[in-house]
């Protein structure tokens, strides 16, 4: 059977491709003819081979389309994070060069402020209506619905979550390859969790398509012949409505969906069937050992892990592997390798902590418009993204931490996501952030900001009981010398914590006091 959108819309057209959190329905045949003519519209603006189209969308089907018209017009589509300023907006679109922007209506505000400064401007376009920006469908109405000559492959060009500073394009060399080919070898990714293509898998996409292994997962799930299921918003319950409604097989999630659907009552859990589900994948943040044996008491052995980032990858765990290794992120998948090393560049021992450093098993890839950073993270066909963890004997990766994230006090190195990981399993905390704030005697100190669970209160008594149960979970030096309490931790919704904005006011105010 075909695989990739056009060879499935030739072969079946009338198989649903998407359904959509408003009820919209497309097909493989609607799918690709639209996006055909997408392409058609993009160069009728004037959009030639390696030219960048930016969208700010929700999960709705023009993020699909566009995505399919780059994939096979030779262009680049760089999907934004709509919960962005306008001004980090502003930044990504004359970072990337986009000529053409398409943003959802209620993120007009937002990317009408973010181009008004630029010059030039990209050709704006909106799903809904916003002042000033054409409607989307001024891109495909009278456009043809035959594919387009001269199809050449395309790519997205993703920025990093900038969680310790200014975002950053992943850019990787547009590949000579017929975009049908292309499409088809995405597939083959999936094959290494076990998921099988044209079966009756059907894919969640509960994460904002903007990430990239939430675009990745649905694009490639979508190539493999697996209707994709989109919603445009996440909470505990349409989770697990969707998942029965839809008899979802596969997904893609983050350990915070995992923390608030356990957060639900268990008689309100137990209502919904989770009989279908093949394949739960979830990266992105790391996963506390309790919460991840909780839900694969629940799910049962349907849950992997891997690790990887936006510039590659990577390591896979199966069900398996986590429950003979708690709390590792597997060992290197196919055709990769993972390599520790200390702060002079020699090999770790197994056991021994030091940088996470990934071979480069896809295409080559640089930061837009900054080589310096490019050569500081890559060498002899490795990269890294910072990460701190150790292999044990038989090749298993641990993470301690990222290194831009470590606390060193009185000399010694302290891991925030070791911390992170016990406290969170107290009742009373529905989340936390741990980190390094200025010691006058110890260089650092270690804090904690906590979001309360639902009915705790905040305040000196909470801080004592929750110092009590660190005491007894880790050593002295571990255990926060202080906590604040916020309403909210700034993550964004695939579970990426930006620590900065909680971190970067308690050092401004050491510099203020010097």
């Amino acid at each position: 059977m075909a695989l990739g959108l056009w060879g499935i819309a030739d072969e079946t057209p009338d198989k649903l491709a998407l359904t959509a959190a408003d009820g919209t329905q497309l097909t493989y045949g609607e799918l690709a003819a639209r996006s055909n003519q997408v392409v058609h519209g993009l160069r009728a603006l004037g959009l030639g081979h390696g030219d960048v189209v930016a969208a700010v969308l929700a999960n709705e089907p023009a993020m699909i389309e566009l995505y399919a018209a780059a994939l096979q017009g030779g262009f680049y589509l760089t999907p934004i994070n709509h919960h962005l300023t306008a001004n980090e907006i502003a930044f990504i679109l004359e970072n990337s060069g986009a000529k053409v922007l398409v943003c959802s209506e209620r993120f007009g505000d937002a990317c009408v402020q973010a181009v008004a400064g630029l010059d030039p401007k990209p050709a704006c376009f909106t799903t809904g209506s916003v002042a000033g920006f054409q409607p989307y469908a001024a891109l495909t109405d009278g456009q043809p619905t035959e594919r387009p000559g001269d199809r050449r492959a395309g790519n997205t060009m993703h920025y990093t979550s900038g969680t310790t500073g200014r975002p950053r394009g992943v850019r990787r060399q547009l590949a000579d390859i017929d975009p049908d080919i292309m499409a088809e070898l995405y597939t083959g990714f999936l094959g290494l969790f076990g998921i099988q293509t044209h079966s009756d898998n059907v894919h969640l996409t509960s994460s904002p398509l903007y990430h990239t292994a939430v675009m990745v997962f649905t694009t490639m799930s979508l190539h493999s012949g697996h209707p994709l299921v989109l919603m445009d918003a996440w909470s505990p319950e349409l989770t697990l409505e969707n998942i029965q409604r839809h008899r979802v097989t596969t997904s893609h999630m983050v350990p915070t969906h995992f923390t608030r659907m356990l957060n639900l009552p268990e008689e309100r859990r137990r209502q919904y069937d989770i009989s279908s589900l093949r394949h739960i994948i979830h990266s992105a943040a790391p996963c506390p050992i309790d919460v991840k044996r909780r839900m694969l008491e629940w799910w049962g052995p349907v849950v992997y892990e891997y690790y990887a980032a936006t510039e590659g990858g990577g390591t896979i765990a199966t069900p398996a592997d986590w429950l003979e290794h708690p709390g590792t992120v597997g060992n290197a998948w196919a055709g990769a390798e993972v390599r520790i090393e200390d702060d002079d560049g020699n090999p770790c021992a197994p056991g021994q902590v030091g940088e996470v450093w990934m071979s480069l098993t896809q295409a080559d890839f640089e930061y837009h418009r900054d080589k310096d950073k490019t050569s500081s993270t890559r060498k002899n066909g490795f990269f890294t993204v910072g990460d701190i963890g150790y292999l044990t004997e038989d090749g298993f990766l641990f993470l301690s931490d990222r290194k831009a994230d470590m606390i060193i006090s009185g000399g010694v190195n302290i891991y925030p996501a070791e911390i992170e990981s016990e406290m969170v399993g107290f009742p009373k905390i529905a989340d936390v952030a741990v980190f390094g704030i200025p010691d006058a005697d110890w260089g650092e100190q270690v804090k904690a900001v906590v979001e309360p669970a639902d009915g705790a209160v905040p305040g000196p008594e909470l801080e004592a009981e929750i110092l009590e149960f660190c005491r007894g979970r880790m050593a002295g030096y571990k255990v926060p010398k202080s906590i604040d309490f916020a309403t909210s931790l700034p993550r964004d919704p695939n579970g990426k914590l930006y620590k900065r904005k909680l971190r970067d006011p308690y050092w401004a105010e050491a510099q203020r006091a010097i």
